[in-house]
């Protein structure tokens, strides 16, 4: 039924104005809006729908990962940008989890979604 649909992801947060700063601002997603929701145009054409919810409750799990050749260089980068990462127990002082798989670090958007930064070659 829906093999040929291009679905697409969404998620709320309880201030578009803040998400729009962190996600085009700190994050340098193109982003657009329309009817009061925001849209972050991720590459590959894989746009996903940020939406006001005055009861928002945030995303406990990894709603956005960001894979990027270099873990070491974007978590560095993103820090001056202002993000801060999760410190969990099992994480470095960067926030950096090396404990297998993936090298990956999470961090939150203003709306406390987590997202999360991973190295792939």
């Amino acid at each position: 039924m829906f093999e040929n649909v291009q679905a697409f992801s969404g998620f709320s947060v309880d201030d578009i104005a803040a998400a729009t700063e962190f996600y085009g601002g700190k994050l340098g997603l193109r982003t657009s809006q329309a009817n009061g929701i925001l849209t972050l145009h991720l590459a590959g054409g894989r746009d996903t729908i940020v939406y006001p919810k005055p009861d928002h409750v945030p995303a406990e799990f990894t709603i956005l990962n960001f894979p990027v050749p270099d873990i070491e260089a974007a978590v560095d980068e993103l820090v001056a940008r202002g993000v801060e990462f999760e410190h969990y127990d099992w994480v470095d002082d960067k926030g950096i989890n090396r404990r297998g798989g993936p090298l990956i670090a999470w961090f939150r958007d203003p709306a406390g979604n987590v997202l999360a930064v991973l190295e792939q070659p």
